[in-house]
């Protein structure tokens, strides 16, 4: 599933998020772009069509204020208020002699008449189907939605520049300059004048600040940084899980490796005949000791080779000790193991059936003599539990696989996110695994 995740470009997310935020930006500038040009051909002057209102004609000149609005002033003083929104949709300017319907509604007080529609400006018939320069008006929706999109992809890229593994302080980090970007754009944010159907920069507006425009940046900020973390969340919830699954495949592996050397039949033929030679000497305290390290052996086995945790270190080396007694016996004393464990790493934890791997190697690769004796040496240093032995090359080396090295690291990665270090050099073979801190 996560490879599927991570397979898609991102940069065809990020188009995708971008052009939905784009769009969204602008959705009220398009409900209104095509409500009013779908209104402009069938706005007519409609007197008393309304139950509640009083119409009448009357004509002045339009004076406008600061804020957007304005009033329509007679020859006798009344004045005709008039709303910013129609001020814009009509196209009207200072100084324009009107001719318009006028309404008061029966059942409010109102202070001054409201214009409803116009009928003449400076002496010719006011033509709404004309009014609208429409491509003008879609040109200017076009440019806003390009630089919102644009804005967007480039906060997106900013964001998720590291992809997927990011930590929290590096998307703080990136957020901060994503909201630093959005600040300085804002000044040459789009800013539309549709009265003359012109765009321009935020920063040549007459307002400090342009509230809309600032509510575009907050919401696309917004859209980025959730959009960004619920995807970084997604992918890691999904890593979690692949690692869960490949924790469990390695468990099956490794239980499938203890079995099989539980049964191996050369393990299982050298153990039997090792004990049959002590039976043959009459060594009964040995062959007694042998058969319970034996049985110790596959006791052990048995129950943590199903263990996907932890053990404490004074229990796999109760094992290793039993383990190693084996061979032991059946080198006859031609190779020795020597344990220096400090007391304090006794409840130290590693994953289960750790060291017998690494004992198995260094019998496995090592030639053992009378005259070549093989030392082995297991110990504590510094928060590691350290295998090493003298190297000593085969006539016929073995080249083995690498498979019991390379599955016990990758536990030690799913299960302590550290990895195992291995010090191969001419004189010596060195493997140190990390230990854990109880309750860490």
């Amino acid at each position: 599933m996560i490879h599927k995740f991570k397979g898609h470009s991102p940069y065809l997310s990020h188009i995708f998020i971008a052009l939905a935020i784009s769009l969204v930006c602008n959705f009220s500038y398009l409900i209104l772009l095509v409500s009013s040009q779908s209104d402009t051909g069938n706005r007519r002057l409609n007197t008393n069509s309304k139950r509640g209102v009083i119409s009448t004609t009357v004509e002045g000149v339009l004076s406008l204020n600061e804020d957007g609005f304005g009033y329509i002033i007679t020859e006798v003083g009344d004045s005709i208020y008039v709303d910013h929104r129609r001020i814009n949709w009509l196209n009207l300017a200072e100084g324009d002699r009107l001719v318009v319907e006028a309404a008061k509604r029966t059942n409010f007080e109102a202070r001054h008449l409201y214009m409803r529609s116009v009928i003449e400006r400076n002496g010719e018939e006011f033509d709404y189907g004309a009014l609208y320069r429409g491509s003008e008006q879609w040109s200017i929706l076009l440019y806003q939605f390009i630089f919102y999109f644009v804005l967007s992809f480039i906060l997106l890229l900013v964001i998720n520049s590291k992809g997927y593994e990011i930590s929290e302080r590096g998307f703080l980090l990136r957020s901060t300059i994503c909201v630093l970007i959005a600040f300085a754009t804002y000044f040459i944010s789009p800013v539309p004048l549709m009265h003359s159907g012109e765009v321009i920069p935020a920063y040549k507006s007459h307002q400090i600040v342009d509230f809309v425009v600032v509510l575009k940046s907050c919401f696309m900020l917004a859209i980025v940084i959730l959009y960004s973390r619920i995807r970084t969340l997604i992918y890691r919830e999904q890593q979690i899980s692949l690692e869960n699954e490949k924790l469990r495949s390695e468990n099956l592996t490794t239980k499938y490796n203890m079995l099989a050397s539980q049964i191996n039949p050369h393990f299982l033929f050298n153990s039997l005949s090792s004990l049959s030679m002590l039976v043959r000497e009459k060594d009964e305290e040995r062959a007694l000791n042998y058969i319970d390290q034996l049985s110790y052996t596959f006791r052990y086995l048995s129950q943590n080779g199903a263990n996907s945790t932890f053990v404490p270190l004074n229990e796999e080396i109760k094992f290793a000790e039993a383990y190693c007694y084996l061979f032991k016996i059946r080198y006859a004393d031609k190779i020795t193991f020597d344990f220096n464990i400090e007391k304090r790493y006794s409840d130290y934890l590693l994953p289960p059936i750790s060291l017998q791997p690494l004992i198995g190697n260094t019998v496995k690769h090592n030639t053992i003599s009378s005259k070549k004796r093989l030392q082995v040496r297991i110990y504590t240093e510094e928060g590691y539990l350290i295998v090493a032995n003298e190297k000593r090359p085969m006539l016929e080396p073995n080249p083995g696989t690498g498979v019991g090295l390379s599955n016990l690291n990758s536990r030690y990665q799913l299960l302590m996110e550290r990895e195992i270090e291995i010090i191969d050099n001419d004189k010596e073979f060195v493997v140190r695994l990390p230990l854990l801190l109880p309750n860490e």
